[in-house]
């Protein structure tokens, strides 16, 4: 098996364009059922009185020649997951197989071969580097553990790799206090690219860094792998960076995957609501966007304890969708799309997984006070009016038979904000329907104020508008007394609604109801 996986280096980079239904022989690392827990110990005997679940169960595929991408908030078990890949921590429980061979249980001598193919860049490039060392020492050290003599001799390869992350040989000598942050993690990345391997596990290799030394590195990073045909998991929190290196993608939440994507569906459709928040929370560089209001979701309260987790989806917690089923039944990682695997109950764009379940948990309305209108309105139309707290607190007085009157009044406040220019049709038809079948005998007088009322307008555009509304409203306060029914406040209204739009409505406009609009203020 080894014999056929050690193929031509410069054929490797082809099989980045393989598709998730290829062969088992292309894939480089399953992982499978994974977890990762820290035990609690506490008292003189040490008894262990709980665990901090770091990873609690996440499956994932890594092809030969791609490039995944993991992202996640702190603590979300990011860079626990890339040690225990590489066997630098043992597992506690699942699977992790490397090239077809199971290395989950394997001691330290014999993980000592596979340290060829499996390298990692880490995280901090201060502390990765011993400061009693030379650069030499350092990047020769995977040369002397191996026992491997590279051909001319160690000082003239590893000046090769030197100068191959964009150092001077002359750096040979030179001790780690010596250089820049950027430099040290070049030098880190020297050291890992020693031996060739086929995996490199990078633990957010550019967040240390500069903006301006981070596109280096990750330039750096792509070109090797383009020359050297490496596998790469980049481990994250830059989505920016994320998006640019990666093939595909990986969202973990409370050490487990919610979802799982290329970077291009991730990207235009995130499907779970907690990578749409993240996606949310990307700067846009763009000047013209200036001033713009943005969907930015934010998110409610931090991330739980690892040490007791959510029951159910552990974000529902603080996610604006979540209902009971969310609290009591954990969501399973399914492909919904070709390619993009979620565990959610109510994903977004896409077809809802429990249409049963609508009624909201008391956190999700609470979380969706800081999310955008436009973002709650994509979701199921079952969960609009839970999350209606608005018009629930502007109609608490209003019972149900005052609700027409309080409606039209609405109305009338709205005008007199604006300037007496733009009237609600949509609350205008909500009131007809509802006022015109109790109201069916105040028809007439009705009719009869709709016809002074269509007078009055008339002489208000010969007129100036300013002397016109008060002779009106004197006309249809009469005409609403002598009708003695309950549209008096709405009949009241319509002059000053009348006189705006009279200039603007034609004659065959009122053909949409009977007596709807005299009520309603048309």
């Amino acid at each position: 098996m080894s014999e056929t996986k050690k193929t031509d280096e410069a054929a490797i980079p082809q099989q980045t364009s393989a598709s998730e239904g290829s062969a088992d022989r292309e894939v480089l690392l399953r992982v499978e059922g994974l977890t990762k827990h820290f035990p609690i110990k506490k008292g003189i005997l040490q008894r262990q009185v709980g665990a901090v679940k770091a990873v609690d169960g996440i499956d994932f595929e890594v092809r030969k020649g791609e490039t995944l991408g993991v992202v996640g908030e702190s603590g979300c078990g990011k860079s626990t997951m890339g040690r225990v890949i590489t066997r630098l921590q043992d597992p506690t429980g699942g699977k992790i197989t490397f090239e077809g061979q199971d290395i989950t249980r394997l001691s330290t001598g014999q993980m000592r071969p596979l340290r060829r193919d499996i390298q990692m860049i880490f995280q901090d490039p201060y502390g990765s580097l011993n400061p009693r060392h030379t650069i030499g020492s350092i990047v020769s050290a995977p040369f002397r553990l191996q026992g491997v003599e590279p051909e001319g001799g160690v000082k003239k390869e590893v000046q090769r790799l030197l100068s191959l992350v964009g150092l001077s040989p002359e750096h040979y000598n030179r001790y780690p206090h010596e250089f820049s942050g950027g430099q040290r993690q070049r030098i880190g990345i020297a050291r890992a690219l020693a031996l060739k391997p086929k995996l490199v596990v990078a633990d957010e290799p550019v967040s240390a860094l500069d903006v301006s030394i981070q596109a280096q590195v990750v330039n750096l990073m792509d070109d090797l792998q383009q020359e050297l045909g490496l596998t790469y998991v980049i481990i994250a929190h830059d989505l920016s960076v994320v998006r640019h290196v990666s093939d595909r993608i990986a969202v973990m939440y409370l050490g487990k995957i919610v979802e799982l994507a290329d970077r291009t569906s991730l990207y235009e459709a995130p499907m779970h609501p907690y990578t749409k928040a993240l996606m949310s929370a990307v700067p846009v560089p763009d000047p013209k966007r200036r001033g713009q209001k943005n969907e930015r979701i934010l998110l409610r309260g931090d991330v739980p304890s690892p040490i007791a987790p959510p029951s159910g989806c552990r974000f529902h917690t603080r996610c604006w969708k979540a209902t009971e089923i969310c609290r009591t039944t954990e969501p399973q990682l399914i492909e919904l799309r070709p390619g993009q695997r979620v565990a959610c109950h109510h994903p977004e764009n896409f077809a809802d997984q429990a249409p049963q379940d609508t009624v909201l948990l008391s956190a999700a309305k609470k979380a969706s006070e800081l999310v955008p209108d436009a973002v709650v309105a994509d979701g199921p139309a079952e969960t609009k009016p839970a999350t209606g707290d608005e018009p629930a607190a502007g109609e608490k007085k209003p019972t149900g038979e005052k609700k027409p009157a309080a409606e039209e009044e609405k109305p009338v406040a709205k005008d007199t904000a604006s300037g007496q220019t733009e009237v609600s049709e949509a609350t205008a038809s909500g009131d007809a329907s509802e006022t015109a079948a109790p109201e069916t005998p105040a028809a007439e007088p009705a009719e009869a104020a709709e016809s002074a009322e269509a007078a009055a307008s008339a002489e208000a555009v010969a007129e100036a508008a300013d002397t016109a509304p008060a002779p009106e409203a004197a006309e249809a306060a009469a005409a609403a007394e002598t009708a003695g029914e309950k549209t008096g406040p709405g009949a009241k209204s319509t002059p000053a609604k009348a006189t705006g739009k009279a200039a603007k409505k034609t004659p065959g406009k009122p053909a949409t109801g009977t007596g709807s609009e005299e009520s309603s203020g048309k």
